[in-house]
């Protein structure tokens, strides 16, 4: 029962939450970085109001996956614009450029100085400056975590730049935001947050706080996920699926998360891949390895009883089994027409490297059970092409 829980300052949730920010930037700082991506139709609105409300915005954009270039570049930038405080405004991605930007406008260490795995991990000095995350996507949760994962190109990887302090100052969370996600991204940011919940669900770093956050936010994704995907226009399933996506952030940044994010990382540095179409592909296997390695070598883990009830909570039945969740998470796959890894041009010959990186991963820490290299090459094998439903063998 020894544990820490930390999170955002401030956070604000609900349909039309969007309309508090004009009293959220008031007094926080002279001058915003306003971080985005590169939907100016989105953008222009919230630059607008920034700009009426006083807060002098200077206009930064992110396309695709944050670099380490590209976060040096926008950083010098903006301290040489006079920013003192970040406003974060689209996915994943962009919310994870701002917490970098904000950490390192306060702190004037080289960037790889604060990196994980290709640098060297020292922590923050100084508290970063004001970051404010307006998700508009629901799949990361990244408004609440404590940590940005950039791409470095020179090494091949992703990694990421992490500390406490680094959680934003509000995590302001509307999910009419979200209602212009097509179809595809509304699939593969989903089931990240389907992910990130069942992952920090069965961590060995779960705690009881972390566990209730799952829950509910395991039954919203449940509930959520299909509805949002065939019915983009419905605010009750878009609430849903960014409330479980925020409860996936509070979770993963106390708990962390497993194998699926531990392979997820070193992929998403290697080749071109939408991370949560990865993360769907690795899970069907991830699961099913977790499971019988757990029996095997760990049958006394509470991680088998969690993923049991997973199971129930999935089927709305008690008497469910394992391969009933698994089955569910097959077939919502193929229905939200997620693909192979070998769609992204992973091969068997790139399996080998994978697994040496996906070892050092900080996601892979924890995962319920440490996994053998034959167990994480086999879960890459079977990635390689989408599942066949009905095709598992195990506990049928």
């Amino acid at each position: 029962m020894n544990f820490e829980f930390a999170t955002a300052q401030r956070i604000l949730f609900g349909p039309g939450q969007l309309r508090e920010l004009p009293l959220i930037i008031k007094g926080i700082g002279n001058r915003a970085a306003f971080i985005t991506g590169t939907n100016a139709e989105r953008i222009a609105p919230v630059f607008n109001a920034l700009k009426k409300y006083d807060a002098n915005p200077a206009a930064f954009s992110i396309k695709g996956e944050p670099t380490t270039e590209r976060i040096k570049i926008l950083t010098e930038q903006a301290r040489e614009l006079g920013c003192d405080f970040v406003v974060a405004f689209g996915g994943g991605s962009v919310i994870d450029a701002g917490k970098a930007i904000a950490a390192l406008l306060t702190n004037t260490g080289d960037l790889f100085d604060y990196l994980e795995v290709i640098g060297k991990g020292q922590p923050l000095t100084n508290d970063p400056a004001p970051c404010i995350a307006i998700p508009t996507t629901a799949g990361t949760g990244a408004e609440v975590t404590r940590n940005a994962v950039l791409h470095s190109t020179e090494h091949n990887v992703k990694v990421s730049m992490r500390h406490p302090k680094m959680l934003p100052a509000v995590a302001l969370i509307d999910p009419e935001l979200t209602l212009s996600m097509p179809p595809e991204i509304t699939a593969g940011t989903g089931l990240d947050a389907f992910t990130q919940l069942l992952e920090a669900f069965v961590s060995i770093k779960a705690n009881p706080i972390t566990d209730g956050i799952c829950r509910e936010g395991l039954k919203c994704a449940v509930h959520s996920l299909h509805r949002a995907y065939t019915h983009p226009d419905d605010i009750k399933a878009r609430t849903g699926m960014a409330f479980a996506s925020l409860c996936g952030g509070l979770a993963l940044a106390n708990a962390g998360l497993g194998a699926v994010h531990g392979f997820a990382g070193p992929i998403g540095g290697m080749f071109s891949a939408p991370h949560g179409m990865v993360c769907a592909a690795l899970l069907p296997a991830v699961f099913e390895t977790n499971i019988q390695a757990l029996e095997e070598r760990a049958a006394e883990s509470p991680a088998l009883e969690k993923y049991n009830e997973l199971a129930r909570l999935i089927t709305n039945s008690r008497n469910a089994k394992l391969s009933d969740a698994l089955q569910w998470i097959k077939d919502t796959c193929m229905q939200l027409f997620v693909p192979g890894l070998e769609d992204f041009g992973i091969s068997e010959s790139h399996i080998p490297t994978i697994v040496d990186k996906a070892k050092n991963a900080s996601s892979m820490k924890g995962n319920p059970i440490q996994l053998t290299d034959n167990e994480l090459a086999d879960i890459l094998s079977e990635s390689l092409i989408p599942p066949i439903n009905g095709n598992s063998t195990l506990y049928l």
